[in-house]
């Protein structure tokens, strides 16, 4: 009999140790999503702009999700995203998106540099680039709403100035959204 409870006692703790890590990485996943959290909210076209006349987009730095209207209003969708780390880093008002561009390269601005000096001086399209599969390019130089590879930073405080989705949003945003898309972040 000791020796059968010792064998159950064995598998016992044997299950045990291997559903530990599982229970771990459920207990970080609600970590991450009670740090990364959203707080979504609907919000009406109308409210931001004077007319929907073409495709339309919010980037709601406070909430931390892009809003996504089609020309005629029929389509809305709302994507989770990655905000400026800093006040001083955000840029709020109204633009257009001038360029798109899938496998964007990209090459660190002067400031971003000083902040950080260890930065690579340029970086080809690829799984370490910072701006993803696919970005559309602002009217305002060095902002772009693009995806990323590191998904810890969507529902974070974490960019340089941009806005970023998931890589798999914004390769759907980025067939919804031509250029001369009314853009505004707030």
């Amino acid at each position: 009999m000791h020796e059968k409870f010792t064998r159950r006692a064995a598998l016992a703790m044997g299950a045990a140790a291997l559903a530990t890590p599982s229970i771990l990485r459920a207990e970080a996943s609600a970590d991450w999503a009670r740090r990364n959290a959203s707080s979504f909210r609907t919000q009406n076209w109308q409210d931001h702009f004077d007319a929907l006349d073409r495709v339309t987009l919010l980037a709601d730095t406070r909430s931390r999700a892009l809003h996504y209207w089609s020309a005629d209003g029929s389509d809305y969708r709302l994507y989770p995203t990655s905000v400026p780390m800093s006040e001083e880093l955000t840029k709020r008002g109204y633009t257009e998106v001038v360029r798109k561009k899938e496998g964007p390269d990209w090459t660190p601005t002067q400031d971003m540099i000083a902040r950080d000096p260890d930065l690579p001086r340029y970086m080809p399209p690829g799984p370490g680039n910072p701006l993803g599969t696919h970005a559309l390019y602002l009217s305002w130089p060095a902002y772009l709403i693009h995806g990323t590879h590191d998904t810890r930073k969507i529902g974070r405080r974490s960019s340089s100035g941009c806005i970023g989705l998931f890589n798999e949003k914004i390769a759907e945003l980025f067939e919804l959204v031509p250029v001369g898309a009314q853009v505004r972040v707030i």
